[in-house]
């Protein structure tokens, strides 16, 4: 009877092992399997100036012409918007603003096909040029330009791959919402050299001098950041930091690690107010400035503050974004993961 005890209590043993292992993920039982390693990045709140070179020309206005045939405007009649992205004249990619001017004037008022990209959708459209009495060029009736520049803050750096994360947030068109498609992009040394203090609804903002010392190249620009490398990175004076996943987030106390005059970054303190679940790319968190000495400097998040790294319990949990326009001490932030999950 006592060995029929051992036998049952055996194989219960083993059905219950069994169903363990069934529905444990793999390597979950193994003592020897290692977790998964925790980035560590060097965190950034250093400032940065930003020289964008799009993939086409931006629309940035639609007008007419005196032309020797009257008031004309070739573009507006064929359909193309503000915010549009002309990539090509006649099937020859253009980039710049005289080559779309010089594509354009070669027409001699022929028809010609302008490949035009509208958020996600690409199409073409037919313009016919018109001579303009004022300078005798064949013209379309559009403004354009083909680059842009501001200041923005370094959010991380990978110390293995000197690759970088920026701003949070994505160089957008600033009539559709949509990130502007890059050509190339230039990462520039810059100095604070001031501060336009944030006021209800007066966004303020940080002003600085470009250096002509280049500090790398971007090579993405999404909507949860602009990403590229860096050719150096003993720059960085803080120490490596692990980076805090969403799910351990907690409202309270965290801080900013920004940049508001020189070149150095220094932390401030600030409270996570709210913590968003499928909140999406960006906007993850909603944050309020609580350091005196900050507040009394900027008012709180200014623009050119966008990147600057959130660190919670000494880890780097995310960075800052947007700042809440009825309440400049109130802005939004994105998790790190969706960052780093963008720069791949």
């Amino acid at each position: 009877m006592e060995f029929k005890k051992r036998v049952w209590a055996f194989f219960l043993l083993c059905a219950i092992l069994f169903a363990v292992c069934a529905f444990t993920p793999y390597g979950s039982l193994n003592p020897l399997a290692a977790p998964a390693a925790r980035p560590v990045l060097l965190p950034g709140g250093t400032p940065f100036g930003v020289k964008f070179f799009t993939r086409g020309v931006i629309v940035v206005g639609v007008t007419d012409i005196e032309s020797y045939d009257g008031v004309a405007s070739p573009a507006k009649d064929a359909g193309i918007r503000t915010g549009d992205v002309i990539t090509a004249v006649n099937g020859m990619q253009v980039n710049t603003t005289e080559e779309l001017a010089e594509a354009v004037n070669a027409s001699k008022g022929a028809d010609t096909v302008l490949t035009v990209l509208r958020g996600e959708e690409q199409f073409t459209v037919t313009v016919k040029p018109k001579r303009s009495v004022s300078d005798n060029l064949y013209r379309s009736g559009l403004w354009v330009r083909d680059s842009t520049a501001g200041i923005g803050t370094v959010t991380y750096v990978d110390p293995s791959s000197g690759r970088f994360g920026g701003l949070g947030h994505g160089i957008c068109d600033p009539d559709t919402g949509n990130p502007l498609p890059m050509l190339k992009g230039v990462v520039c040394e810059v100095t604070v050299t001031g501060v336009i203090k944030g006021r209800r609804s007066e966004p303020g903002e940080l002003t600085g001098k470009f250096s002509l010392k280049t500090l790398g190249a971007l090579d993405k620009n999404t909507e949860c950041g602009v990403f590229g490398v860096l050719d150096d990175t003993g720059a960085f004076a803080f120490s490596p930091m692990e980076i805090c996943y969403s799910g351990e987030m907690k409202t309270g106390k965290a801080q900013i690690l920004t940049t508001v005059e020189g070149v150095a970054p220094r932390l401030y303190e600030i409270r996570i107010v709210r913590i968003y679940e499928n909140s999406g790319c960006t906007k993850n968190f909603l944050l309020e400035v609580t350091d005196k000495a900050l507040l009394e400097k900027t008012g709180g998040i200014v623009q050119g503050m966008s990147g600057s790294p959130v660190i919670q319990n000494g880890r780097i949990c995310g960075a800052v974004t947007h700042v809440m326009i009825s309440d400049p001490a109130r802005g939004y932030g994105i998790f790190i993961e969706n960052m780093l999950d963008s720069q791949e």
